[in-house]
C-alpha cells in the first residue's frame, strides 16, 4: 500500500504537527483502506538467518514489496537486500526504517530480547507487525505488546506458523468433534533436538567495531560474553534468549494449546519444573535438559526437553518435536507437518499430512493487513502471548529451583503417571551421560501457583517467581507500560 494508493497516507499522518523521529502515541484511529490490488511495503528488522527465511516467504505473495532493511550488523542487511532483488532501502537506524513512508508492515526477526520493544515501536509508528516467536522475553512485556496492538489498531501476527497449516483443523475435528479416540486424559510435549556446546572463552568476546553493539544489546544488560559466537548462540543466555524452551518449546506448546485445548487454557494454574545445563561446561546458562509439569485444571500436561544425544535405550516416546495426547481409546501423536492416531493396542488408524504452515502464515498476515480484520489472524498477538506464556513460566519454574529430589517431585498427583514417567526417562537419559538426577547439577523448583487472570504467581514462593515476570531494561530501551 504505497502512499500514492492509500486514502490516508502515512506521510500526511506523520507530519501532522509531529516532529520527525518522535515516537507516536496518537495513532489509534489510523487505518488504511487497502484492497487486494494494493502494494504492501514490508520492512525487515533483523536480517540474519530467520529474517532471510521469512523474507523469502513474503516475497512469494502477490503485491508484497521488500521496501526496507535494518540490522545493527551492517554485514547482514546488504545480503538481505540483494536477496530481495528489489529497490528497498538499507536503513542505518531503526528509527529511520520506522519513519519510511514506503513501509506499511514490518517483520521482527531480531534476538528474543528485542521482539516486544521492536514490535511496540513499529506499531507506535503506524506499522503492522509480523513478529517471530517467542513473542516475549518476559511475560510483562508481552502484555504491553498486546496493549500496543489494541491501542494503535495494528495487525500483529506471531510467527508460530503451524497455526496456518490446514491439517490443524482436521486434527481438531478428529479429536474433538468426532471424538475418534474418546476423551483426552493427559498430554505430553517433546522437544528432543541435539545441539552442541557453544564454547567457553577465557577472555570476553571482542565485538566487531562495525556492529552497532548498543542497538544489538537494546533492552539487555551490558555484560561480558564468554561464548565463541555473538550471533545465534544468544539463545542460550538468559540476558538475550529464552533457551530451548522459548526457541522450540513455544512451537510444540502452541500446537498443544491449539489442538488439545482448542485455546481454552491460556496459562496453567500450577507449575513445577527443573533441569540443568550439563555435560558441556560451556558459557550458556539456559538448561539443555528441562522437564516441567503443568496443572491446567483439566488435562494434565508435561514437557520433556533435551539437547543432549540420546544414548543407549533412553529413547523418548512419541515425536522428537511434537506432542502426544493420551486418550481413552488410544493416543494421538502430532508434530510439524504430520500426525498419526493409534488405537489402544498401538495399531495405526489414521494419518494426517500437513504443510508446516510457512507461506500460508505469511499470506494470512498480509490478507489481514489488507482487510484490517484482526479476527482473521491465525496467531493474533494475544494467542502468541498465551503460548509464549507457558514457556516463560516453564523457564521461571527452572530458575527458581534448588537441588532436585524425588521427594519434592512427588508433590504432583492426579496426572495419570506422566510426570513420574518423564522423570524416570530423564533419569536414565542423564545416567547415560554419567549424571545423576539427584545431584547438584540438576535443579527442581517448588510448585508454583498462577493467578491466570492477572498472569502472576500467588501463594508460596510467589515473590521469587514474580521477580522473573519483568526484566530490568537498559536505559533508553525500556518497554513502555501500556497495560
Amino acid at each position: 500500500m504505497s502512499p500514492a494508493k492509500s486514502s490516508i497516507t502515512r506521510r500526511s499522518f506523520l507530519h501532522t504537527g509531529l516532529a520527525a523521529g518522535v515516537m507516536l502515541g496518537t495513532s489509534s484511529s489510523m487505518t488504511f483502506a487497502a484492497n487486494a490490488n494494493e502494494e504492501i511495503g514490508v520492512g525487515l528488522i533483523g536480517c540474519g538467518g530467520r529474517g532471510g527465511q521469512l523474507m523469502k516467504h513474503f516475497m512469494k505473495i502477490d503485491g508484497v514489496n521488500m521496501a526496507g532493511f535494518y540490522d545493527p550488523d551492517p554485514g547482514r542487511a546488504s545480503p538481505a537486500k540483494r536477496a530481495s532483488k528489489g529497490k528497498g532501502t538499507i536503513h542505518t537506524s531503526l528509527d529511520d526504517l520506522l519513519a519510511d513512508d514506503s513501509i506499511d508492515a514490518v517483520i521482527v526477526a531480531t534476538c528474543n530480547h528485542w521482539h516486544c520493544l521492536a514490535a511496540i515501536r513499529a506499531m507506535e509508528a503506524g506499522k503492522d507487525v509480523y513478529v517471530e516467536k517467542p513473542l516475549s522475553h518476559s511475560q510483562w512485556e508481552g502484555q504491553q505488546t498486546i496493549a500496543a496492538a489494541r491501542k494503535y489498531n495494528r495487525i500483529c501476527q506471531v510467527g508460530t506458523q503451524q497455526r496456518s497449516d490446514p491439517m490443524q483443523a482436521e486434527i481438531k475435528k478428529f479429536l474433538h468433534e468426532e471424538k475418534a479416540l474418546g476423551e483426552i486424559e493427559s498430554a505430553r510435549v517433546n522437544r528432543y533436538g541435539r545441539r552442541g556446546s557453544i564454547g567457553k572463552r577465557s577472555e570476553p568476546l571482542v565485538i566487531d567495531p562495525k556492529l552497532d553493539y548498543n542497538m544489538w544489546l537494546g533492552p539487555a544488560q551490558e555484560e561480558p560474553i564468554y561464548r565463541k559466537n555473538l550471533h545465534y548462540d544468544w539463545h542460550w543466555d538468559w540476558n538475550t534468549g529464552s533457551g530451548e524452551m522459548g526457541n522450540w518449546g513455544v512451537h510444540v506448546l502452541d500446537d498443544l494449546r491449539n489442538n488439545v485445548f482448542q485455546d481454552t487454557v491460556s496459562l496453567p494454574k500450577r507449575i513445577i519444573g527443573g533441569g540443568g545445563r550439563v555435560a558441556w561446561d560451556d558459557a550458556g546458562n539456559t538448561p539443555n535438559v528441562h522437564f516441567v509439569y503443568f496443572d491446567t485444571g483439566s488435562i494434565p500436561v508435561v514437557i520433556g526437553l533435551s539437547n543432549l544425544q540420546e544414548l543407549g535405550k533412553t529413547k523418548h516416546p512419541g515425536p522428537g518435536s511434537g506432542y502426544i495426547a493420551y486418550c481413552e481409546g488410544g493416543r494421538f501423536e502430532g508434530q510439524r507437518g504430520r500426525a498419526v492416531a493409534f488405537d489402544k493396542d498401538g495399531k495405526e488408524i489414521k494419518k494426517f499430512q500437513g504443510t508446516g504452515g510457512n507461506d500460508l502464515h505469511q499470506q494470512n498476515f498480509i490478507d489481514a493487513v489488507r482487510s484490517r480484520d484482526v479476527s482473521s489472524l491465525n496467531t493474533d498477538v494475544q494467542v502468541g502471548h498465551d503460548s509464549t506464556g507457558w514457556c516463560n513460566l516453564a523457564n521461571i519454574a527452572y530458575r527458581t529451583g534448588d537441588t532436585f529430589s524425588y521427594a519434592a517431585a512427588k508433590e504432583v498427583s492426579g496426572d495419570g503417571g506422566i510426570w513420574e514417567s518423564l522423570l524416570a526417562e530423564t533419569d536414565k537419559h542423564l545416567q547415560a551421560h554419567d549424571i545423576k538426577i539427584e545431584s547438584s547439577e540438576i535443579k527442581l523448583g517448588p510448585m508454583l501457583t498462577v493467578d491466570v487472570e492477572k498472569e502472576q504467581f500467588v501463594g508460596d514462593h510467589a515473590d521469587e517467581a514474580n521477580d522473573f515476570l519483568k526484566r530490568q531494561y537498559r536505559e533508553g530501551f525500556e518497554v513502555p507500560k501500556l497495560a
